[in-house]
């Protein structure tokens, strides 16, 4: 039954055998029942808290750890007096890492479920000659359904009865205006928005009645086809997790490399090893190789990884952006497409008057949706006497069967969008429609195209009436200009089309008024509506949010991303409100998208910026395309029919007020405000962290490199091991690891929308701070081994060397993270936790320095004054060397940085 909008209403009720008048027989209902089951979707799989934890180990970075762990272990377990401190110490910072990661997400999780509406919902339908409610689960194909004002549509209908039936179908097609429906046939294959003859599952009616036929239920309703749609979509990694993968798989390289330089060095090269039995010196090389490579792991990089995005989560939850997945927390900060559903995330999905035409002058009106504040112009002067607008107000409040209270409306929203535009005149609607009972009323609908009501109006009657223009204007005789009741000569009734096609060009819902007094109520319906008097038009659109007009240029031209506009609405009003925000491209339909082949499509989609009356299958080969030409697509709306896309993008973001469950379930990451510019502070936040993340790793891993290095040539220069496995873990979890954590929680740099798309969309580690770690590396392992050196080779002092030694990395190790920071240009004291994190560290090492148990247990003693200053003179050197390093490698790599205005920023701020 998917194309019985074609199909006559008779044709539908006899392949479905049932008689409308009656409905079917409550056994065959039954029958039904059983043959097609229940009216519902397959509902999302709960939580499942074991499932989500385990999901925690699913990368590369915990998985080397793992492995390196066991192995040490196992290690540990085959020498008789094996140090099991380090495995053991590695397997609490993995379950450290998954137990972090599980309470965020499962968090997240908990409040999705909370956004859910978990009201049931009931059906009135006839069956066996009666009228009887029913839970909208047992409603069968063939049921007749009964629909009402303020009803949500239970199933897919055909209508076989209407009565100024009208239904807001924005959740499954994304139109903002309510759609009039009727009974006549559609021909030609149409977009749902376009099916006339069709209520669907899931929307909702706004004013009216009307009878249908079901013909669809659960996966087979228009609905369940998107579920269905969302459930065959496979969810990718997001660009961190991709980058995350990709770096963990470098180290690995690494570390096996390294191991392998060991084993051959050890094993073929080391005099002490060469006196050794041939297993017992393979024994002796394959254990340094694998203590090597497990100190040369960075144990605290794929903690501080998680603790940065859960805080970067945290901040965002304070902005009103809920994250579902920590791996979305950064992927937004490397988004250049940002496909954004139009109503209700561009627009505020509130219909809202503009434009007025009355007595021959057109009158602006500022304002959007139902906030009643506003101001009235003509020619960009503000009106201050309002009466002239007065009659064609008060029309828009008695000819309407909308309420308005507190900025809320209920009923139709272009009925509303007039009772708001009068209150901005000074008109009360109850006050109004006290003064002015209403008598009787002429429904609107399609045939007719207008809407008349009958009032008492003291001791006379007043009509009124709206409607299409062209239609209204032949009713009327007489036309109201300057208050005064002139003919409606030809030229007249040319002027108010002329106005009316002008205002229609704006892509605005243009409705026609007229009124009547007469001494005598009516007799007939004709009688209502004839020799009525013209009074004007009420232009109406959904406009854009305030906030979207100020950020777009900022989006855009500073910060290198596209916004795409995704509307099931009219490609005229789609056009209308992308230029008005600043969105420039061609427009398409999803009917000549159809025509198009993938291949044509992806040639054309870099022009293409507004696509209109779209399904959710276009929406889906609309990102696919993107993605096919690299770009990293953001996918915003609350629809039902945004769930697919919304899965589909690398990031999926959706509305949490206005939101559908089934666009939250297939989304990242969820707008709690549903303002636009919450998702620009989240890209802003994105990047933030991505660059907290390159930080950290840059400082984590020129650490490490510093640290292999160090021992590497230790053990083939010298022929000693510098640092113990000990001090190497010590060095990588408490001082390392301290201040890595603190700078997850760094301020994004300031103005840092500034940059392009693509410095996020890079690898975490480029090739450039490669060779800048590897030259940190070798400057520290040569200050160190110097200095270790000079005090064997003069003193014999071995404990001495080796104190030196640790100290020293700890030391070189924090101007490596001064000489990181300094790079992005943030103040010292603005991250009070670095600073904390950073002295925390010393106060450690002098701990284990000048504490004697302490001290003990890690084989060191106190350091002379002398060692002190030699220290401090090559941190000096050191942070100098890599400053000119930094810029040699600058003009190597072509890196520039935009330039920054920071009153620009505190302006648009």
């Amino acid at each position: 039954m998917g194309d019985s909008y074609k199909s006559t209403t008779k044709q539908v009720l006899h392949q479905l055998a049932v008689d409308p008048s009656r409905g079917l027989a409550p056994a065959e209902a039954r029958y039904r029942h059983q043959k097609y089951g229940p009216n519902a979707l397959k509902s999302a799989k709960k939580i499942s808290p074991f499932r989500l934890f385990l999901s925690q180990f699913n990368d590369v970075l915990i998985i080397v750890l793992i492995i390196a762990a066991s192995i040490s272990l196992g290690l540990s377990f085959y020498e008789k007096q094996g140090d099991y401190t380090e495995p053991l110490l590695i397997f609490a910072i993995v379950i450290a890492i998954a137990i972090i990661g599980f309470f965020n997400e499962f968090k997240a999780e908990k409040t999705v479920e909370a956004l859910k509406k978990l009201v049931g919902q009931s059906a009135r339908v006839r069956r066996g000659g009666r009228e009887v409610e029913v839970e909208a689960a047992s409603l069968v194909p063939g049921d007749i359904v009964l629909l009402s004002e303020g009803q949500k549509v239970p199933a897919d209908l055909k209508l076989v009865v209407e009565n100024s039936l009208h239904i807001n179908e924005s959740s499954l097609t994304g139109e903002s205006v309510s759609v009039s429906k009727n009974i006549a046939v559609v021909s030609g294959d149409k977009a749902l928005g376009d099916q006339r003859n069709m209520a669907f599952s899931g929307t909702f009616v706004t004013s009216g009645k009307g009878e249908g036929v079901v013909v669809a239920i659960g996966h087979d309703s228009e609905l369940g086809k998107i579920a269905s749609l969302v459930n065959e979509i496979e969810s990718e990694e997001t660009p961190m997790q991709k980058k995350l993968d990709e770096l963990g798989k470098r180290i690995g390289i690494i570390i096996l490399a390294i191991s392998a330089i060991v084993f051959i060095s050890i094993f073929f090269f080391d005099n002490d090893a060469l006196s050794l039995e041939l297993s017992q010196r393979l024994i002796l090389a394959f254990t340094s190789a694998v203590a090597l490579a497990v100190a040369a792991i960075p144990e605290g990089l794929a903690f501080v990884v998680r603790i940065s995005l859960a805080l970067g989560a945290r901040r965002m939850a304070g902005k009103n952006a809920l994250v579902r997945r920590l791996s979305a927390v950064e992927a937004l900060g490397s988004t250049d497409v940002i496909c954004s559903d139009k109503t209700g995330t561009l627009t505020k999905g509130e219909m809202t008057v503009r434009m007025i035409y009355m007595s021959e002058a057109f009158y602006e009106v500022s304002g959007a949706g139902y906030e009643t504040k506003g101001v009235f112009s003509n020619d960009g002067q503000q009106l201050e006497d309002l009466k002239r607008l007065q009659p064609i107000l008060r029309l828009g409040v008695l000819n309407n069967n909308a309420h308005l209270e507190t900025n809320k409306i209920s009923g139709d929203p272009t009925e509303a969008a007039l009772l708001v535009s009068a209150a901005k005149g000074g008109l009360g609607e109850q006050e109004t429609v006290r003064h002015f009972p209403r008598l009787s009323e002429l429904p609107f609908s399609s045939e007719r195209k207008m809407m008349s009501t009958v009032h008492q109006a003291g001791a006379k009657y007043l009509i009124t009436a709206k409607g299409a223009p062209d239609v209204l204007l032949d009713k009327c005789d007489r036309i109201l200009i300057n208050d005064r009741k002139l003919k409606l000569t030809a030229a007249r009734k040319q002027a108010v089309l002329r106005a009316n096609l002008k205002l229609t060009k704006q892509a605005l819902r243009v409705l026609g008024f007229a009124y009547r007094e007469t001494a005598k109520q009516p007799k007939s319906d004709k009688a209502v509506e004839e020799k009525l008097v013209f009074v004007g038009l009420q232009g109406m659109i959904d406009p854009p949010r305030d906030e979207v007009k100020q950020v777009m240029h900022r989006v855009t031209a500073e910060a290198g991303m596209r916004v795409l506009m995704i509307t099931g609405d009219h490609i005229e009003t789609a056009k209308a409100i992308a230029t008005e925000i600043g969105i420039e491209g061609q427009a398409i339909t999803g009917q000549e998208l159809d025509k198009l082949s993938q291949v044509e499509f992806e040639r054309k989609v870099e022009k293409i910026a507004v696509y209109a009356r779209v399904n959710p299958e276009h929406k889906i080969r609309i990102v696919k395309a993107l993605k096919a030409h690299g770009h990293q697509v953001a996918m915003t709306g609350d629809g039902v029919n945004d769930a697919p896309a919304i899965k589909a993008a690398d990031i999926g973001v959706a509305m949490g007020i206005t939101g559908t469950d089934a666009s939250k379930e297939a989304a990242d990451l969820i707008l709690l405000d549903d303002q636009f510019i919450t998702i620009i502070d989240a890209i802003e936040e994105g990047r933030g962290i991505f660059d907290n993340v390159r930080k950290f790793v840059n400082y984590l891993l020129s650490a490490n490199i510093g640290e292999v290095l160090a021992v590497l040539s230790g053990v083939l220069w010298l022929n000693k091991l510098v640092l113990s496995a000990a001090q190497l873990l010590f060095i990588n979890i408490a001082t390392d690891g301290l201040p890595a954590v603190a700078l997850g929680s760094d301020p994004a740099e300031k103005g840092i929308m500034r940059f392009k798309p693509h410095r996020f969309q890079s690898s975490i580690i480029t090739k450039r701070i490669w060779y800048e770690m590897v030259a940190f590396g070798v400057l520290m392992t040569a200050a160190i081994l110097l200095h270790y050196w000079w005090i064997i080779d003069y003193t014999d002092d071995g404990v001495r060397a080796v104190s030196v030694a640790f100290t020293a990395m700890v030391v070189y190790e924090m101007v490596r993270l001064i000489n990181i920071r300094t790079e992005y240009k943030i103040r010292w004291f603005s991250n009070l936790w670095l600073s904390v994190a950073m002295a925390g560290s010393v106060v450690l090492q002098l701990m284990i320095l000048y504490i004697p148990a302490i001290a003990k247990i890690f084989g060191v003693e106190p350091i002379l004054l002398a060692d002190w200053l030699v220290i401090g003179l090559m941190s000096v050197g050191l942070h100098v060397s890599m400053r000119l390093i930094d810029r040699l490698l600058d003009n190597h790599f072509k890196e520039t940085r935009p330039q920054f205005n920071a009153a620009h920023y505190e302006t648009i701020d």
